[in-house]
């Protein structure tokens, strides 16, 4: 029982395959919950074992990268049963359970943090954030215009789309207002450029994986975790001084509590428009710095944020891959010139992130990372990206990377294209 498939004992992770393919061979796969977690479970661990074993790639995110692409790969190709397909993916869009995720690792990434350098941290990570969107829109037009893609095709349909916040808050919407501006179908723009969102999302997650590696090797780099020197997290515990394990009250509290901040986001995303996992993440640190939470709520909403980092991630991120990320999409944009232009976009964006967030005294893999998350894939992106640089405490200030950083590259984009198309 103690020889585990990612964190599933071998003799239940024997029997519910045993259990799930005889529904599967029956043709009836019950679509109720326990069996959507087990598929999940089962799927997403699997993926992230295969990942983290392979040589090189294991130590660079593989699992993330498994557990993200490699059911996108099985449901091209039909070797995943359709039923199964079909189940995994209603569970998936049908609850949005990756904004369940955000919220938990978000509010108890905030209540573990320092209060004392948390909005410190929130305001220099927007100068290596800004300073590395414009070298990568400047390094990434000239090499897209070097390999005939034209500067303004360049600008718009590759350098945008990447830093645009991901398929939602970031694809969509561009392709709406682009359709407006040039008089085109929103739905052929829309898939011109999805592909390309996916493919920076991708480089992100292998470019952080390597940053992982990177900080193993050269400990002076990076805080583990920690945007910023001398930052420690209130609830971080040590191997010499353990903390308790906070009582499942507690821990239930934190939870329901953490739900009610989102409930909160969700209020202020119908009145000001704004996304509700930032609103969230705004309202989150006001509760921080005004001390309005009890340190036995703290703790339990960082139990809740550990559960889900280790419980959960692989998982969310299986589902993600069956259900959100479409092969063929992601196979569109594998053109030389294009490829070649995505990567030194994200490579940009990620380097100067980490020599400017060293000038202004954060660890430079962390701010490398947060501006990583700046070309990824919106939320699922996130996720992947902090999995495979093992820093999901990084979450809130991905969330603004993503999150605000898109939205201001969509208004800078649509603001342009409408004055010089």
């Amino acid at each position: 029982m103690e020889y585990r498939i990612g964190v599933i004992p071998l003799p239940v992770y024997v029997i519910s395959i045993g259990v799930l393919a005889y529904f599967q061979l029956q043709g009836k796969l019950p679509t109720e919950i326990n069996v959507a977690i087990a598929v999940l479970a089962i799927g997403g661990f699997t993926c992230a074992e295969i990942g983290k074993r392979l040589p090189l790639i294991g130590r660079m995110g593989g699992g993330a990268i498994f557990a993200t692409f490699i059911p996108s790969v099985l449901v091209y190709y039909k070797i995943l049963p359709a039923s199964l397909v079909s189940s995994v993916t209603d569970f998936t869009k049908n609850t949005n359970f990756l904004y369940l995720f955000i919220t938990a690792i978000i509010v108890g990434s905030i209540l573990g943090m320092d209060r004392k350098v948390l909005i410190g941290g929130f305001a220099r990570i927007f100068i290596p954030l800004s300073v590395g969107s414009i070298a990568a829109g400047l390094v990434g037009t000239a090499v897209g215009t070097l390999l005939g893609l034209g500067a303004k095709h360049t600008l718009f349909f590759l350098i945008v789309p990447i830093m645009a916040g991901g398929v939602g808050e970031g694809a969509i919407p561009l392709s709406v207002g682009y359709a407006q501006i040039l008089g085109r179908s929103q739905g052929e723009l829309f898939a011109e450029v999805l592909p390309v969102v996916m493919l920076g999302s991708l480089t992100a997650i292998l470019l952080a994986g390597g940053l992982n590696l990177l900080g193993k090797r050269y400990r002076n780099l990076t805080g583990e975790g920690r945007l910023q020197p001398g930052q420690q997290e209130e609830l971080q515990s040590s191997k010499e001084d353990p903390l308790p394990e906070p009582p499942v009250t507690d821990i239930v509290a934190a939870g329901l509590f953490a739900i009610s901040l989102y409930l909160l986001g969700l209020l202020c995303n119908k009145l000001f428009g704004l996304p509700a996992p930032v609103s969230m993440l705004f309202i989150t640190v006001l509760v921080k710095l005004a001390r309005a939470v009890s340190p036995q709520l703290q703790a339990g909403a960082f139990f809740v944020f550990r559960f889900f980092q280790v419980g959960v991630t692989y998982p969310l991120l299986f589902a993600i891959g069956v259900a959100l990320t479409p092969w063929q999409t992601l196979m569109a944009a594998f053109v030389l010139p294009k490829l070649v232009t995505i990567a030194a976009t994200v490579t940009t964006l990620v380097a100067t992130g980490f020599i400017v967030g060293k000038w202004v005294k954060l660890y430079p893999i962390e701010a490398a990372i947060v501006n990583a998350c700046h070309s990824g894939q919106g939320g699922t992106g996130d996720v992947a990206i902090l999995t495979a640089a093992n820093r999901m405490q990084l979450m809130p200030f991905a969330q603004v990377a993503t999150r605000i950083g898109g939205a201001i590259t969509v208004t800078l984009a649509l603001f342009l294209l409408a004055r010089f198309a």
